[in-house]
């Protein structure tokens, strides 16, 4: 595994396994801001286990087996043993190699040929508990192809969790999880001033959005600040009871190739290159974490803070 440290936080990446991020945490407590993966996540080699893995050369779900190309149909097997349908293209599951690693920065690549030949590169650098990820996917194939980004953040998910984050419009989804048409967010689902995140399941890709989100956890004495560029949807997964909850900033709509127009898609020719990126700011929220000590010596028959 290869590591970088600022003075606020730690980054762990497993390369081998599809380039994931195994744990961001800060320094002083350990506390997690990715969901913690433990030795047992780790060993299982699966990068959904761990905290964040590349989406490449497509993200979520594509149905009919495949989708059309330039030059013809291109047939796609389901990938997972969790989804009958090929979901999050191939970079995940590949081992990555270490191109880089400087004091502040780690740059992963990997060269794959399915579906289709590509390079994909993960830049990470930390600074100052700020941590960017630019995702780059460059078309090495002869025949030009359709090309679509992401990234699968987990997060903690605790009861004063609260998501902000503005999407004009919502996909609706059938029991497959594919999109079936465009309606406005639902009030449960309208994340415009920081709320808490609904009680059942959402599994469901906005859109129209600004690329900011705003993540508070004040049970856990922290927000984060989110950026993405090259994202104008994000999916948003919040399976109940599971204890995380994940905020996907994504270049396309799920099932993209076969909507209309093929929303998010780019058509890459040999060594054309697309991007997303992606940054999480990490902001210590002093009076919750003052809060806690107080509960714990309140606990302990201790006099509080002052």
């Amino acid at each position: 595994m290869i590591e970088l440290q600022d003075p606020l936080t730690h980054l762990t990446l497993a390369p081998a396994v599809g380039g994931s991020i195994v744990n961001w945490t800060v320094r002083a407590s350990g506390q997690p801001l990715l969901r913690h993966s433990d030795e047992h996540a780790v060993n299982s080699g699966l990068p959904g286990k761990l905290a964040c893995y590349p989406l490449a050369p497509w993200s979520n779900r594509v149905a009919q087996g495949g989708f059309d190309n330039p030059d013809g149909w291109l047939a796609l097997a389901p990938n997972s043993q969790t989804d009958p349908l090929p979901i999050h293209g191939s970079a995940w599951q590949q081992a990555w190699q270490v191109v880089s690693h400087t004091a502040d920065e780690v740059v992963l690549e990997v060269v794959c040929n399915t579906p289709f030949a590509y390079r994909a590169e993960q830049r990470f650098r930390l600074r100052d508990g700020e941590l960017n990820i630019a995702l780059r996917v460059t078309h090495l194939d002869e025949k030009a192809a359709w090309h679509g980004l992401g990234l699968h953040p987990y997060l903690p998910r605790r009861p004063g969790t609260r998501l902000r984050a503005t999407a004009s419009q919502v996909w609706m989804s059938d029991s497959s999880k594919l999109p079936t048409g465009l309606a406005p967010v639902p009030a449960d689902w309208d994340f415009r001033q920081p709320k808490a995140l609904p009680e059942g399941l959402v599994d469901n890709g906005f859109c129209q959005w600004d690329g900011h989100c705003r993540i508070e956890q004040p049970e856990l004495g922290y927000a984060l600040e989110c950026r993405a560029t090259g994202a104008d949807y994000f999916l948003l997964y919040c399976p109940p009871g599971l204890g995380f909850f994940c905020v996907e900033p994504v270049s396309h709509p799920v099932n993209a190739h076969h909507l209309p127009g093929r929303p998010g898609l780019k058509l890459l020719e040999k060594n054309q290159s697309t991007q997303l990126d992606f940054n999480l700011k990490y902001i210590p929220n002093v009076g919750a974490a003052v809060r806690r000590v107080d509960l714990l010596a309140n606990a302990l028959g201790q006099p509080p803070t002052v």
